[in-house]
């Protein structure tokens, strides 16, 4: 259960930059999508708390950022049109050869 709880804090670690960057607009702020990212933040080290119970803390770190950090970066691209190359690619999926080595480390 840890892991699924591991999993889910780093999937909710994705939701939080993206209501912080729609929650700002050149005409102020949207305050639904403000509270978006504070919920979001909120379950997310609930969550982590949740999986550190079982999980290493360094572990459980590592996989949570890796998440969050891999899933904002995909979330990027397909939603916010940020820029594409190989090497930022290729770093993604060492990001995600870590934690996967972190997992069955």
């Amino acid at each position: 259960m840890a892991w699924t709880y591991l999993i889910l804090a780093g999937l909710l670690e994705i939701g939080w930059p993206i209501g912080l960057k729609l929650g700002w607009t050149e005409n102020g702020p949207r305050p639904l999508w403000l509270g978006f990212a504070v919920l979001c933040i909120i379950l997310s080290g609930s969550f982590l708390l949740q999986a550190q119970r079982v999980i290493p803390m360094g572990t459980a770190y590592a996989v949570w950022t890796g998440i969050g950090a891999v899933g904002t970066f995909a979330v990027g691209i397909v939603a916010f049109g940020d820029a594409v190359s190989m090497l930022r690619i290729a770093s993604a999926g060492l990001i995600i050869a870590g934690v996967v080595g972190l997992k069955f480390a």
